[in-house]
C-alpha cells in the first residue's frame, strides 16, 4: 500500500518541479539501523521499506523477481532481503555478513538505513553501523522471542547513545497475529531494557514479508493502537536538532590556505552554533580570539550550526592545526592524557594490555596504551566479571593513557541528550596492520592525570650527555632464546667500557629477578615486561648513558613502542639472527627441551610466536660471526654513528 503523502508529492512534481526539489533538499535526514539476532528478518524489512517507498527501478524489480525464483527463500514470492544482501556469500547462506547502507526517501524525510549482521562473529560490523545512527530498529522473531543477540545489540545501541529504540516484533503472520505472543515479548524485553538503562522504547507488531504495519496500519492487528513503522520513522525527533543547543565545538580537519591572503580552519561543526564576533578558544594551546568569518563554498554564513562543514577565519594570527579544537571560549572541552573508557573489542586477536595502539578521536590521532580491564560486562546478566584481557566482541571497562593530552568530552552527555560522538568516541588501530581493533567511549579523565604534571628540571639530558662526552643510545638486542644476545651484549659493554664510555646493561633474566618479578610469560605479560624496560631505558638515556638491553622481545609492536619513546636515531635495533634449530642445539639452560615436553608453557619459538624485525639497524648472523666479531661490528656501528 502506497504512502498517502506520496500522492501529494506526485501532484507537486507535476505542478512545480522546482518547488518539489527545494522541498526535497531541505528534508531532514534520519540515520537508523536494523539489528537483532540471526534470521529475524532485518534485510527483508529494509527491502520492504525500499519497495513500498518506490525506491526500486523497473529493471531492479525485474532482476529481483528473477533472483527470488533462483536463490530466494520465499518460494515463488519476492524475497525482499535480496535487495540488501549484495554479497554472494550472503545470498548463498541467506544471512547478512557485512553492513549494507541504503538510501531512500518519503515526502516527509530522507533516510539512510544500515542493515547489520545478526551473527555474533559479526558484532563488530553492527557496532560500525550503530556508531552514526539516530534510531535503532531491534527486530525479534515472534516465534523465538528475545535472544542473546537481541540483548547484546540492544546493550550496544544504548551504549553507543542511541536513544530512539523500536522493538519490531516481526513475522507476526507466522503466529496468526496473536496479541498474547506480542505482549509476552514486549514485557520480556521491557524488563531487560530497564536493567540496562533504556527508559523508553516503541513496540510494533509487524510482518516485513507481508507488509503488516510497515507503511500503513494492518487490519490483521486491530488490537495494536500505535502508528505503523514508516510513520514513526518520518516523525521521530532526531539528535541533529539537539546538537545545536550544545556548546560550540569544531574539530579542525585541515588548515585552508588557498593563497597568501586567506587562512582558515576547516571542519564539521560537532556541536552548537557559531557566528562572526563569537569568542572562541583554541585547544590544546588555550589561546583565545574571535571569529571573523564563517565561510562555505556557497559564500559566507551569518551563522554556522551543528552538522555543517565550514571554514572559520579568526581575528588574530593564532597557532591552530589539524587535530586542534576550536570551542566556545567560556565553555571549552577538557584535555587530559589518562581516561576511563568502555571498550568494545573488535579484533580476532585478544587485546594485549600495555601494547601501544593508534587512538583516533575525531581529527586527533595519538598513541595509547590500554591497561588490564577493570571488568568485563556479561550482556545477558549485566554482571561485571573479572578479566585479564578482552576477546572478540567482548565489552569491558579499562583505563588508558595517551602520549599527549587529548581534547575530549564524556561520550554520555547525560539524561536523554545525544552522545558526544565527535569528542567522546574513539577507535583503536593496530600500528602494524592498520586494522581497527576496538571502539571506545570515554567516561572521564582520571584524577591522577589532573594531579600529576611533568616537573621541569634545570639540568637537561643534553647537559648530562655533554658531561659524559658521549651521545645517549639504546642498543636493543632481540632474537630467540639461545641466539647469543646476552653473550654479545656483555662483550659490547666491555669494549665500550675500555673506551671510557658510560653504559648500563639490562639483561632479560636479571630484570625478572627484581623490577619484573611479578610478570609471567603470557603475551600480555611479555608486553608489560618490554614496556617497563623501555621506560627504564628511556630514563637512563636521559641520564646520558648508552643502554644495552638483551631481551627476546618477541613482538614488533613493543619494540616499535620503545623506539617511539626515544628521540630519532637513539634506538638501535640489533637482530641476533639464529635459526630455531641452531638455538635448540645451544640449549644451555635446557629450556627448549622442557618446552618440547610440555613442561614449559608460552616459550618463544615453540608455542609462542617470535616476530623478527622487518628492518633492523644491525643484523648479526651468529652462524657466520663469532661473538667477538659480532661485538666489534656493533661497536663500530655505534662509533660511526
Amino acid at each position: 500500500m502506497a504512502n498517502p503523502s506520496s500522492y501529494e508529492a506526485d501532484a507537486l512534481i507535476a505542478e512545480d518541479i522546482d518547488a518539489y526539489l527545494e522541498r526535497h533538499q531541505h528534508k531532514s535526514l534520519l540515520r537508523f539501523i536494523t539489528c537483532g539476532s540471526v534470521d529475524d528478518g532485518k534485510s527483508t524489512l529494509i527491502g520492504r521499506l525500499l519497495y513500498d517507498s518506490k525506491m526500486i527501478f523497473e529493471d531492479q524489480l525485474a532482476a529481483l523477481e528473477e533472483d527470488s525464483k533462483r536463490v530466494g527463500t520465499q518460494g515463488q514470492n519476492i524475497d525482499f532481503a535480496l535487495l540488501v544482501d549484495g554479497l554472494a556469500a550472503e545470498r548463498e547462506q541467506g544471512i547478512t555478513i557485512d553492513v549494507a547502507y541504503r538510501f531512500f526517501a518519503t515526502d516527509r524525510r530522507k533516510f539512510i538505513v544500515a542493515d547489520t549482521p545478526g551473527h555474533e562473529q559479526y558484532t563488530r560490523n553492527m557496532v560500525t553501523g550503530a556508531s552514526t545512527a539516530d534510531l535503532a530498529v531491534i527486530l525479534v522473531d515472534a516465534r523465538k522471542g528475545v535472544l542473546t543477540q537481541t540483548r547484546r545489540h540492544s546493550y550496544l545501541c544504548h551504549l553507543l547513545g542511541i536513544r530512539n529504540i523500536v522493538l519490531a516484533v516481526n513475522k507476526m503472520d507466522l503466529v496468526d497475529y496473536d496479541q498474547k505472543v506480542f505482549d509476552r515479548i514486549r514485557l520480556a524485553y521491557s524488563g531487560f531494557a530497564q536493567s540496562i538503562g533504556i527508559t523508553h522504547f516503541t513496540p510494533i507488531p509487524i510482518s516485513g514479508f507481508v507488509g503488516d504495519n510497515i507503511t500503513a496500519k494492518s487490519e490483521k492487528t486491530p488490537w495494536y493502537a500505535g502508528v505503523p513503522l514508516m510513520e514513526l520513522l518520518e516523525t521521530v525527533a532526531i539528535d541533529a536538532d539537539a546538537d545545536r543547543t550544545k556548546p560550540f565545538r569544531l574539530p579542525v580537519q585541515w588548515v585552508n590556505r588557498p593563497n597568501l591572503d586567506f587562512r582558515g580552519f576547516s571542519g564539521l561543526i560537532a556541536g552548537g552554533t557559531v557566528k562572526p564576533g563569537d569568542a572562541v578558544r583554541i585547544l590544546p594551546s588555550g589561546k583565545t580570539t574571535t571569529v571573523a568569518r564563517v565561510v562555505t563554498f556557497d559564500g559566507d554564513l551569518e551563522q554556522g550550526v551543528a552538522g555543517q562543514s565550514v571554514t572559520l577565519t579568526l581575528a588574530d594570527e593564532v597557532d591552530c592545526s589539524r587535530g586542534d579544537v576550536i570551542a566556545a571560549a567560556t565553555n571549552p572541552p577538557e584535555a587530559a592524557d589518562q581516561f576511563e573508557a568502555t571498550i568494545v573489542w573488535m579484533a580476532d586477536e585478544e587485546m594485549l594490555p600495555g601494547r601501544s595502539y593508534w587512538l583516533k578521536l575525531g581529527t586527533q590521532t595519538v598513541t595509547a596504551n590500554v591497561q588490564q580491564p577493570k571488568y568485563q560486562i556479561n550482556v545477558n546478566t549485566m554482571e561485571h566479571t573479572a578479566a585479564k584481557t578482552l576477546e572478540l566482541n567482548a565489552i569491558g571497562v579499562a583505563n588508558l593513557s595517551t602520549d599527549r593530552p587529548l581534547i575530549f568530552e564524556s561520550y554520555d552527555a547525560g539524561g536523554n541528550a545525544s552522545p558526544n560522538r565527535d569528542l567522546g568516541g574513539f577507535i583503536l588501530i593496530d600500528k602494524f596492520t592498520n586494522a581497527t581493533v576496538a571502539a571506545g567511549m570515554i567516561h572521564f579523565s582520571l584524577r591522577r592525570a589532573q594531579n600529576v604534571h611533568w616537573q621541569a628540571t634545570d639540568i637537561t639530558r643534553e647537559a648530562r650527555a655533554a658531561a659524559m662526552r658521549q651521545k645517549p643510545a639504546v642498543l636493543w638486542f632481540t632474537g630467540l632464546s639461545g641466539a647469543g644476545k646476552s653473550t654479545i651484549a656483555n662483550l659490547v659493554e666491555k669494549k665500550l667500557a675500555r673506551m671510557n664510555r658510560h653504559t648500563f646493561l639490562l639483561d632479560g633474566d636479571n630484570v625478572r629477578h627484581g623490577l619484573n618479578r611479578d610478570l609471567g610469560f603470557t603475551d600480555a605479560d611479555r608486553v608489560e615486561n618490554i614496556r617497563r624496560v623501555g621506560e627504564v631505558a628511556k630514563l637512563m638515556t636521559d641520564a646520558g648513558l648508552i643502554v644495552i638491553t638483551a631481551f627476546i622481545s618477541p613482538f614488533r609492536a613493543e619494540r616499535e613502542m620503545v623506539r617511539q619513546m626515544l628521540p630519532a636515531g637513539e634506538f638501535i635495533e640489533v637482530f641476533v639472527d639464529t635459526t630455531l634449530a641452531e638455538a635448540e642445539k645451544r640449549d644451555v639452560k635446557g629450556l627448549y627441551a622442557k618446552a618440547r615436553s610440555g613442561q614449559l608453557k608460552n616459550f618463544t619459538g615453540i608455542d609462542s610466536p617470535y616476530e623478527p624485525p622487518a628492518d633492523a639497524e644491525i643484523r648479526i648472523d651468529t652462524t657466520k660471526l663469532s661473538p667477538d666479531e659480532a661485538a666489534d661490528r656493533i661497536v663500530d656501528y655505534l662509533l660511526d654513528r
